[in-house]
């Protein structure tokens, strides 16, 4: 091939290199998902993590076509959520979503760089996941799951609902800071209740049956859950526990309600999920997670369960009915 043949092959294989790359499809965007505290089988879970793929759907990112998605669930055990979040984060994913603390603290752990969206973290600042809600100061961002002045408002509900409770224990999770920080509100509250607390961990469970089953040797007793993923591991048990030893008890979360519980007041998680999908759309169009500011809840739910209040020899005030978002019956 003569010089001036080639120069002018080479040329125009140039000229048409902008077209065939703007006629390649988007690469295939990459999205891990750590879940720490629950297992696949877990239903809440499922709906969880339906909810989020729905929400990407809605904002054009399909699993399997324009993006993939991996997901570890790591249940309770700590060795696991480190070894997932190791594995995740060596397969180079464009974005990681992180639900709860648990999964947090193992992937800032493994990278200080890939972006990292969460759910379901009760003290992101605290934690040291983000230097503040507004200023992050590094590669994570995402939707905290109350403020802790909320601890307060469960006291009273839980006072409100059972007027003859003077004795609560809280199960709580000492080994994280929204375990202190959510004890730390209820015990500044309770004696204006004329309440007294104790505290009960949720390590494991044989220490939570122990430990409920002599608090309720005693008359007048509750039970306030705080947010932990000890407790949402453990909550078919808790929720057993208060029905078996006729315990009213208030929870964060609405699906303890739904399982059998008196009553909670809390967050959406469901809702959480979709606006993580959200801030996923949003990094892998090219914004970082540094300059996307935590988010706190929007609404609190309230939940009554009227058979377990009839259970209990409970009557639930007309005025609590009313500001319920769900009364199962």
């Amino acid at each position: 091939m003569r010089r001036r043949q080639f120069i002018t092959l080479i040329g125009g294989a140039a000229a048409a290199w902008p077209l065939a790359a703007r006629a390649q499809p988007d690469r295939v965007q990459h999205i891990a998902v750590l879940i720490g505290a629950q297992t696949q089988d877990d239903p809440d879970a499922q709906a969880s993590i339906a909810a989020f793929r729905q929400a990407l759907q809605q904002l054009g990112w399909t699993d399997g076509r324009s993006v993939r998605i991996d997901t570890r669930w790591a249940g309770s055990n700590a060795n696991d959520i480190d070894k997932f979040a190791a594995e995740l984060v060596a397969l180079a994913p464009d974005v990681i979503l992180a639900s709860g603390t648990a999964a947090m603290g193992p992937l800032l752990n493994a990278t200080r760089t890939v972006p990292i969206v969460f759910v379901n973290v009760a003290d992101a600042v605290g934690a040291g996941f983000v230097d503040s809600l507004a200023r992050l100061g590094g590669n994570a961002t995402g939707f905290i799951a109350f403020e802790y002045s909320i601890s307060a408002k469960w006291v009273e509900l839980l006072k409100q609902t059972a007027p003859s409770v003077t004795r609560a224990a809280v199960l709580r999770d000492p080994a994280i800071t929204a375990g202190i920080g959510q004890f730390a509100v209820i015990q500044s509250v309770a004696p204006s209740v004329g309440m007294e607390v104790s505290s009960i961990n949720v390590r494991d469970a044989g220490e939570i049956e122990r430990a409920v089953t002599a608090f309720a040797r005693y008359l007048n007793g509750g039970l306030i859950v705080t947010s932990s993923a000890l407790a949402v591991f453990h909550r078919e048990l808790i929720i057993a526990l208060a029905a078996r030893h006729k315990l009213p008890s208030i929870y964060y979360r609405r699906l303890y309600v739904t399982s059998g519980g008196l009553i909670s007041y809390g967050y959406n998680l469901l809702d959480q999920y979709r606006r993580a999908a959200g801030y996923i759309n949003r990094i892998l169009k090219g914004e970082k997670p540094a300059d996307l500011p935590v988010q706190t809840p929007t609404k609190y739910e309230l939940a009554i369960n009227l058979k377990t209040a009839k259970t209990l020899g409970l009557t639930m005030p007309d005025k609590l009915l009313a500001l319920a978002d769900e009364v199962i019956e």
